[in-house]
């Protein structure tokens, strides 16, 4: 059939689905209950495994109910979501003398500071990048903290130091 879709796209559409799932906290049942049954556990089982091809609509309403844009449960095209595919910037991210930071949202949507509303945006931009909406925290990196050191005219350091000041480090 010409309108058939690869098993393996199938299969790359349920990963996106159950991970994102899995973000929110949910169980298979619990997403069952929190739709009204529309999406019974059984049938979003079978997306998730790729058993099951979701249409368009069903795949909107789903989006809706995880509070994400609809192009986040589709697949990536490119293999892992950063430079070089290992969750780690090319740069070397990691190092121990600066690691990433993990921000707290809800404590970042509580503070009250004239910079809040730029570092929440600024954060919910790198979850759209990243693809992760578990809407509790977010980690940023030693690039997203000199990008947003700059905005304040702060080095990371500073930024750092700051992000510290409004508790919001998680």
């Amino acid at each position: 059939m010409p309108d058939e879709v690869p098993l393996s796209y199938a299969q790359a559409v349920g990963d996106r689905l159950r991970n994102l799932r899995r973000q929110r906290g949910m169980s298979l049942l619990a997403v069952e209950e929190t739709s009204g049954r529309e999406f019974k556990a059984s049938v979003l089982g079978a997306y998730e495994r790729g058993e099951r091809i979701i249409s368009v609509l069903r795949l909107q309403r789903l989006a809706q109910l995880y509070r994400v844009p609809v192009d986040q449960l589709l697949p990536r095209q490119a293999a892992g979501n950063s430079a070089n595919g290992t969750g780690e910037s090319v740069n070397g991210d990691r190092s121990p003398s600066n690691p990433p930071m993990r921000i707290d949202l809800v404590r970042l949507g509580e503070v009250d500071a004239p910079e809040r509303e730029v570092i929440r945006r600024y954060c919910s931009m790198i979850q759209v990048q990243r693809g992760d909406f578990s809407g509790r925290s977010v980690t940023i990196r030693n690039e997203d903290l000199q990008a947003l050191g700059r905005v304040f005219e702060r080095d990371e350091a500073g930024m750092r130091s700051r992000l510290s000041d409004l508790g919001v480090r998680d």
